[in-house]
């Protein structure tokens, strides 16, 4: 960036510190202009995928001896139907059965926008406003002929969901969806995994932008909104930009205290964004100037943290015994035992996919088995109260020949973003 540039974002951030994020991003913009959006070939999930999610849950439903599941809004929704719904009082819910064509109940005045919004075929049933859409859920079970079944739950469903089936329902047991809905979800197709790796390309392309441009005085939220304006650019649908700086970094989500980049001072970004709702989740670590010894040795000591998860997450090995590795290795440095810190006070990596944050995670007692498809953060920060942290994360996919990374985890401090 030239010179002038930089003068320009400081002094806006100066002169309008509540605007100061948006001044930077102003500054920025003739920069912005030379970023090319990174997704415009991409393919979205077809129809026929859709399909094939849903004869898969119908046949683990009939493995379970379930008769039908229950999906509220959410991404469990979208993956199954691509309906975007949000959660309200009014109810809007997938009913996928055992066999035949899923239900989709709503709000009478919403049906239009329901079915503009379903990617697949649906019987959808409307309820009106003085009316309960639990027993319009229940009369098309009984009309299926599938009360007399267990019914799934999904995990995420709110509580009046569950109950008001249940009353509607005294008779009916009522069941956990986990099998069915972890069962499709876990396991990434290959199209999911094109999308993924796409958001995670995005990201990459937007640190290796803004890396360059963090200047001294810079606040957190300057940096936060470069970055969504990159990710922005490259076309990306910023989840979560979010940026540590000095000891803020020491606390993984950082803290309410302000803090402005200087020299020596650690800055720790962790961000993602989404593409066709699939995403990315990538954490970078950096000195603004030049790192000291201690800087230097922790951020070295946890890329091979993250090389010794890596190497751990062979195909048939319990995502548990990936935690356990490498806190084992960390307590040859000197840290933990277990959470106790300076260490790694949270678990290694977590499921990823159409949510930032889903099963199942890289964490102690984990027992599920690594399998093809599935996709993890690989993040085992190290973090020192009062001083400092490093985090460094890169997502992973398992294949049929062991762990392939969505992004190549930088090798030195000197070089953080590859």
């Amino acid at each position: 960036m030239p010179s002038t540039t930089r003068r320009q974002l400081l002094a806006a951030a100066a002169a309008l510190p509540l605007l100061g994020a948006a001044s930077v991003l102003r500054a920025a913009e003739p920069d912005l202009s030379a970023l090319r959006n990174l997704t415009t070939d991409v393919v979205p999930i077809t129809v026929a995928e859709r399909r094939a999610r849903m004869a898969k849950a119908q046949s683990l439903m009939k493995a379970a001896g379930i008769g039908a599941i229950l999906v509220e809004p959410g991404s469990s929704l979208v993956y199954f139907t691509g309906l975007r719904w949000g959660r309200s009082e009014r109810l809007t819910a997938l009913v996928l059965p055992v066999e035949g064509e899923p239900c989709i109940v709503t709000p009478f005045f919403e049906a239009p926008r329901t079915r503009e919004g379903l990617a697949i075929p649906a019987d959808v049933r409307v309820w009106q406003e003085h009316e309960d859409p639990l027993r319009l859920i229940a009369g098309f079970l009984r009309e299926r002929r599938l009360a007399a079944r267990p019914i799934g739950i999904e995990e995420t469903a709110r509580f009046f969901a569950f109950d008001g089936l249940r009353r509607a329902l005294p008779d009916t047991q009522i069941v956990s969806a986990n099998p069915v809905v972890r069962g499709c979800r876990m396991i990434k197709s290959p199209a999911e995994i094109a999308l993924m790796q796409r958001a995670t390309d995005v990201t990459i392309a937007a640190y290796r932008w803004v890396h360059p441009r963090v200047e001294k005085g810079m606040t957190q939220r300057d940096i936060a909104a470069l970055m969504d304006a990159a990710t922005t650019r490259l076309g990306g649908e910023p989840e979560f930009s979010l940026v540590l700086v000095g000891e803020g970094a020491a606390y993984p989500h950082g803290t309410k205290t302000p803090a402005n980049v200087a020299d020596g001072r650690i800055v720790l970004m962790d961000c993602g964004c989404a593409v066709q709702g699939y995403q990315s989740d990538v954490s970078r670590t950096f000195v603004h100037g030049t790192p000291s010894a201690e800087q230097r040795r922790v951020w070295d000591q946890v890329a091979q943290g993250q090389h010794v998860a890596f190497e751990t997450a062979k195909l048939g090995t319990p995502a548990g015994q990936v935690d356990d590795a490498v806190r084992r290795y960390y307590a040859t440095q000197g840290y933990g035992p277990d959470y106790t810190l300076p260490g790694l006070s949270h678990r290694t990596g977590h499921g990823i996919g159409l949510d930032g944050h889903e099963p199942v995670n890289l964490v102690r007692g984990e027992t599920t088995r690594l399998a093809p498809g599935m996709c993890f953060s690989n993040e085992p920060g190290i973090y020192i109260p009062g001083s400092f942290g490093v985090r460094l994360e890169d997502c992973f996919h398992m294949t049929e020949a062991g762990p392939k990374w969505f992004s190549t985890p930088p090798r030195s401090i000197d070089k953080p973003m590859g």
